[in-house]
């Protein structure tokens, strides 16, 4: 059986991803990029993969903590702007500007206050492509918030115990501000929000004005019964 992961650069990549990102280079003739969220768990890898690999006239990388690591491998690159703050923030948007494609991996199903479909609104405007990889909900027809299936039925829906610092006593602090986001913890980035179904997200993307190219289904996601790994490719009509 082939892995769903691959050791490069040091980190371990989700081969779903790597296809996505080749698929796309080479299907839809990129020149340019950003990566949002791209520094978490890989330090920016997926970015870099594609700089080594394609001819990249720009690339933007965007994370709420860029780190010393990310920081000094950018250094040589001169065609990468590295952007630090939250790409939910229109500021941050706004600096990205345009691009051929749009890097969401396993992102999109954190974001609330704006939620997942207002980021699709607020970037999808300026490229041609959107790569997404996200942990799609299988549990019913229709896209959950997460949060709201309760306490008992969250936990058995989340890849997270409750004592992991980002959940410990979470339901007990839903409304209370969080220390380090200007929004209460229900809101915050940090935990899993979302279950969004395939459905709910190719619509959106179709009513952006983009047309499905590619999907790829990535197996499942560890233990988590209603939740499915999945790569898909959007480019505009």
């Amino acid at each position: 059986m082939m892995l769903d992961r691959l050791r490069q650069g040091g980190y371990w990549l989700v081969r779903g991803k790597i296809n996505l990102i080749d698929r796309a280079f080479t299907s839809c003739r990129i020149e340019s990029f950003a990566d949002l969220g791209a520094v978490w768990g890989v330090e920016g890898a997926y970015t870099f993969r594609a700089l080594d690999k394609y001819p990249v006239k720009e690339a933007v990388l965007v994370d709420g903590r860029i780190t010393p690591t990310v920081a000094a491998r950018a250094n040589s690159y001169p065609q990468l702007r590295v952007i630090e703050g939250n790409f939910e923030d229109q500021e941050i948007a706004d600096k990205v500007g345009n691009v051929d494609a749009l890097f969401l991996f396993d992102v999109l199903l954190h974001q609330v206050s704006p939620d997942w479909d207002t980021i699709l609104d607020m970037y999808a405007k300026n490229v041609r492509c959107l790569l997404i990889y996200n942990q799609q909900w299988i549990g019913s027809t229709t896209t959950v918030r997460l949060l709201d299936l309760g306490e008992k039925h969250y936990f058995r829906n989340v890849p997270h115990s409750k004592l992991n610092k980002a959940y410990r006593d979470l339901f007990q602090k839903l409304d209370k501000k969080h220390p380090d986001h200007d929004k209460p913890w229900r809101d915050i980035p940090d935990i899993w929000q979302w279950g969004i179904t395939d459905a709910d997200l190719e619509s959106k993307a179709s009513e952006l004005g983009f047309k499905l190219l590619y999907k790829e289904d990535c197996r499942g996601f560890g233990w988590l019964p209603n939740i499915q790994n999945r790569a898909f490719l959007f480019a505009r009509q």
